[in-house]
């Protein structure tokens, strides 16, 4: 049987961060400037190591290269990158690449599709979500002319809101929210406008408005989520997105769960609760703030107590 594969998460200093990655989850943060826990990630910019089992200290981009029986997948690079956001203050507003532009572009990288589940949000928080634009003539003068407030779409969010963020749209977070991530593995970022504020060196950050534009849908499309809750003997499943990049749903875990056996590989995030993985003869402790693969064809398995998970798979 194969084990459950548990990784140590990796942590990014940000100009907008703060410390709820460790107020939260109780992580060993490695400044008060911490914004992202990349918890599994197999991206050169920051890989999540196995904690366990036979390939305890491997890179997850390695244990993808050298078994690629524990993912039975036919994409080149593990296609997924789950994180934690803490935006103690405004991110910039942004916008990601597709596949095509940004293997252009981009030196072959993978576009970012990405969507939020909000974790925790300080009242009045908003995000920037699309903007108001309806043709490419105008989205340019609103830029160029600074019209940010009439520009940019601002939409309020609370604890257990969900977002489906696609390539093309523009976006930020807002101060005082803690966000699940997942998306596709991607680091390419086009940053549009940082509230001209400044880093620790007193410069401010770097600009590309041009392939912004480029990138930007216009006029906005969104993309509409419908929230489905399926329940059966201590599991209720909720499915938030399923597409070509991810499926993404909400597992909440009272007692007992009898889980059957996976076909694909599937990641697990524990953010709230606790309880056990019983699978066969052996057990596994989770906490909030775990992180781990279940690999291809695993399983049947049983979670066991109180639990709040963000499943994923490609």
């Amino acid at each position: 049987m194969n084990e459950p594969i548990f990784l140590q998460p990796i942590f990014q200093e940000r100009i907008w961060g703060g410390t709820k990655l460790r107020d939260l989850f109780g992580y060993d943060i490695p400044n008060d400037h911490t914004g992202e826990c990349w918890a599994v990630s197999a991206h050169p910019n920051g890989q999540s190591v196995v904690k366990n089992g036979p390939y305890q200290g491997m890179k997850l981009g390695d244990l993808w290269t050298s078994h690629p029986e524990l993912f039975r997948s036919s994409s080149k690079v593990f296609p997924l990158l789950t994180k934690i956001l803490d935006a103690s203050d405004d991110l910039s507003v942004q916008v990601h690449p597709d596949d095509e532009y940004a293997g252009k572009y981009e030196n072959g990288e993978l576009g970012k599709t990405e969507c939020w589940y909000i974790v925790d949000a300080e009242p009045g928080a908003v995000i920037i979500y699309g903007h108001e634009a309806k043709t490419k003539e105008e989205l340019v003068s609103m830029i160029h002319n600074g019209e940010w407030d009439r520009f940019l779409t601002k939409v309020p969010v609370k604890p257990g809101d969900f977002f489906y963020v696609p390539s093309g749209t523009l976006h930020a977070l807002g101060k005082g929210i803690v966000v699940l991530e997942t998306q596709q593995s991607s680091d390419t970022t086009y940053r549009v406008y940082d509230y001209d504020r400044r880093d620790k060196d007193g410069n401010t950050r770097e600009l590309h408005l041009e392939k912004a534009i480029d990138v930007t849908t216009v006029p906005q499309a969104y993309v509409p989520v419908t929230y489905e809750t399926k329940q059966k003997d201590g599991l209720a499943i909720t499915s938030f997105v399923s597409n070509s990049f991810f499926t993404v749903e909400k597992w909440n875990v009272s007692g007992n769960a009898e889980v059957a056996p996976n076909e694909k590989y599937t990641i697990f995030s524990v953010l709230a609760g606790s309880g056990t993985l019983t699978a066969g003869e052996h057990r596994y402790d989770l906490v909030k703030g775990d992180h781990f693969i279940l690999p291809a064809n695993f399983g049947p398995y049983r979670f066991s107590g109180e639990l709040e998970f963000i499943m994923s798979h490609e």
